[in-house]
């Protein structure tokens, strides 16, 4: 393999990891606190895709911020590296937590509610990378926020 499809799986490996950190945060934060809640399917999973987008979005405007650009230009940036591997982290998670039998009516003491999330999220991870890899060989994706390291 030459020393670009190196670097770019690299950057696409990378890119998945940080997204995937991000969608991990939301994810979890929203499904303990509708858990804890009480609060039905849809509600739950709403609010965990409203937090995985925006620790998604926030985990790339840090240090863009951090690195003297504006919020308004970081903010833009980040949705346009981040979204569709959000977009597809999302789809792929929340389909697998559906489709596991009873995970979405397992509590935070329940192994299931852990396993089936660790599970759907690392299957998300995994569908993600080819997508941060085709965006990223195109110039997109996280190839725009590394240009401004």
């Amino acid at each position: 393999m030459d020393h670009a499809a190196t670097s770019t799986n690299r950057l696409a490996f990378s890119a998945t990891v940080h997204c995937l950190t991000g969608c991990a945060i939301g994810e979890i934060l929203g499904l303990v606190i509708a858990s804890a809640l009480g609060w039905s399917d849809l509600p739950s999973i709403l609010l965990a895709i409203v937090l995985a987008f925006t620790f998604g979005y926030a985990l790339t405007i840090r240090p863009l911020i951090a690195s003297g650009m504006g919020l308004r230009p970081a903010g833009r940036l980040a949705i346009a590296s981040d979204t569709l591997s959000i977009v597809t982290m999302e789809i792929v998670d929340t389909a697998i937590v559906l489709i596991i039998p009873g995970a979405m009516a397992a509590g935070l003491a329940d192994p299931l509610f852990w396993g089936s999330l660790a599970v759907a999220l690392l299957i998300a991870g995994v569908v993600a990378y080819p997508v941060n890899r085709w965006l990223i060989a195109r110039g997109q994706g996280h190839a725009l926020v590394h240009e401004h390291h």
